[in-house]
């Protein structure tokens, strides 16, 4: 009895994942098909395989190819999520070892930042970033990744460095260390899950966003990926969607590669911090 209903759940559970996956199957198709073949039905193999969703989309639009926007997104993306683990780091290592003046108003403060929404800040940041000169460049993304500004990494790592026992700072503290060598040779190896975590969730939420780059970037040939991708739908005329498709599979590629390489690291760091359900 106990084998025939692990029979139906799994195929229940199999059944049900390929629902689920079926619109990136119908997506990755087609970049393969012609406009005419991707609207005339759901069949998921092409009549006749067609490259050239990939060859046009990759030449872009006007002067700038798709490459052009792929090295903006990791130019925009890899210093910002370095400057995010390292600010969240020293942030959070601060209010889990250390007791200051005001230390319990101003967490409260930052996670009281949680619960603000985006909408809120994007006139007065920008009236900011347009003040200092920063517009059309990537230091609206960099500087606040720098000073700590994003309070869902620097708790998750508060609650992950609580976890540390503080014998093991007594120890290091006896033994002749600082405050500083302490989160370096202590705490920063036991940190690397959170911090994997960290990266991963930054990566992919700085590489899918749009409404930043729209509203701080105003050059073409400094659009990231996700800007770069519109401009297939801006075009005069009709839209070629396998072009829009094969350049959609191009993006997530990245996304997709760090996740299942990193998996285990962010398994374990998501599961050590204190934040699982």
């Amino acid at each position: 009895m106990k084998k025939r209903q692990k029979v139906i759940l799994y195929s229940f559970l199999t059944l049900f994942s390929l629902v689920m996956f079926y619109p990136f199957l119908h997506m990755l198709s087609a970049t393969f098909k012609s406009n005419e073949e991707i609207f005339s039905g759901i069949g998921l193999i092409p009549n006749e395989f067609s490259f050239s969703g990939f060859i046009n989309g990759w030449a872009g639009m006007g002067d700038n190819t798709f490459g052009v926007f792929l090295m903006n997104s990791f130019k925009l993306v890899i210093p910002t999520v370095i400057f995010t683990i390292i600010s969240s780091v020293v942030v959070a290592y601060g209010f889990a070892r250390f007791n200051f003046p005001l230390k319990k108003l101003l967490f409260t403060i930052m996670l009281a930042t949680l619960m603000l929404p985006q909408a809120v800040v994007i006139v007065p940041r920008y009236l900011l970033f347009n003040k200092l000169g920063w517009l059309d460049t990537y230091l609206p993304f960099y500087m606040p990744a720098i000073f700590a500004t994003f309070p869902f990494f620097t708790y998750m790592l508060i609650q992950f460095i609580r976890g540390i026992p503080k014998e093991l700072d007594e120890a290091a503290t006896l033994d002749g260390c600082n405050s500083f060598t302490i989160l370096t040779r202590i705490h920063l190896p036991l940190l690397k899950p959170a911090m994997f975590s960290v990266g991963i969730f930054q990566f992919i939420w700085v590489w899918n966003d749009f409404f930043n780059p729209l509203i701080y970037i105003n050059s073409v040939d400094k659009y990231p990926l996700a800007l770069g991708l519109r401009l297939f739908m801006d075009a005069e005329g009709s839209i070629v969607w396998n072009e829009v498709m094969a350049m959609s599979i191009v993006t997530i590629i990245p996304c997709v590669l760090l996740f299942f390489f990193a998996q285990r690291y962010f398994v374990e760091g998501i599961s050590s911090s204190g934040l699982k359900g």
